[in-house]
């Protein structure tokens, strides 16, 4: 159902105010420069500093302006399962085509409370749920043998891991079957992934480099990895930059550089980054062509 580059958006802001506008011409920036699918709300769209009805226009504004060109997976994560659920839902009434829900931060249920969370978010909406499984941020960990429960469920479709454990994609490929959607959720490692059975990413530097992002997804899923390899090497740079400093302090201050327009703004807790990492992402654009 969702395979290659899908940039888990950022999300611009101008005074404190969600920019619509520069979000609009972002996606369709997106979308021109070949991502196969698009994540608003994700931890990279600050979405835990974004407000309901904030959040529900960030949804709404980037389903309009895909306007059925590419899939659209809203981020409707929350450690809280009647929020969340109420997320999917607004989701689904602002026309996206699957949920990305994160397994439940800071409460840290057992996996048994993983299962019951997502099963009953499940049962509540027909909306396609993305599994997100990211233990560094959340400390709860989706096991694998949770995951094949899931893969049982006929809503939820597809992972993206950030695990950063690569034999993962074996275990689930095994349990869950070839049809379940893996989807990388460490652009470092996607090469990889990729190769191990992966069919795609939720990628923070597609957000900065959508067409080289797209071009190496193609060449990975049509089995050209010499092709991958040279595009891997291109910007491995830049996937590490993006993370020298807290995400997405980085991302947005790269984008500014190659899109005046676009704002480096950030919200609270968040600060721009230091010095250092806006060395670092300016020698890794330099390296990918970028800049």
């Amino acid at each position: 159902m969702f395979r290659g580059s899908i940039p888990a958006l950022v999300t611009p802001f101008r005074d404190e105010a969600f920019d619509e506008d520069a979000f609009r011409a972002f996606v369709e920036w997106q979308i021109v420069e070949g991502s196969h699918a698009l994540v608003p709300c994700g931890t990279t769209g600050e979405s835990a500093t974004l407000s309901a009805d904030e959040h529900i226009q960030v949804i709404r504004a980037c389903v309009e302006q895909a306007a059925g060109r590419v899939p659209v997976i809203a981020g409707c994560g929350a450690n809280n399962t009647a929020v969340a659920r109420e997320l999917m839902q607004a989701a689904k009434n602002a026309g996206a085509d699957a949920a990305l829900v994160v397994a439940p931060y800071y409460n840290r249920p057992n996996q048994d409370g993983i299962y019951a969370h997502f099963a009953a978010l499940a049962e509540a909406s027909p909306l396609p749920i993305v599994l997100y499984n990211v233990p560094g941020r959340t400390v709860t960990d989706i096991k694998p043998e949770t995951v094949a429960r899931f893969a049982k469920l006929d809503t939820v479709v597809a992972i993206k891991d950030a695990s950063g454990d690569l034999g993962r994609v074996s275990a689930h490929r095994l349990s869950c079957g070839t049809d379940f959607a893996q989807l990388s959720g460490n652009d470092d490692m996607t090469l990889g992934y990729m190769a191990m059975g992966g069919v795609g990413a939720i990628s923070v530097t597609a957000n900065i480099a959508p067409r080289l992002c797209a071009d190496f997804q193609n060449a990975c899923l049509e089995g050209r990895w010499t092709d991958a390899l040279a595009l891997q090497d291109r910007l491995y740079p830049l996937h590490a930059a993006l993370f020298t400093d807290a995400s997405p302090g980085p991302a947005k201050y790269a984008l500014n550089k190659i899109r005046p327009e676009f704002s480096p703004e950030l919200r609270l807790p968040m600060t721009p980054p230091s010095e250092a990492s806006r060395k670092a992402v300016d020698a890794a654009l330099a390296h990918a062509g970028l800049a």
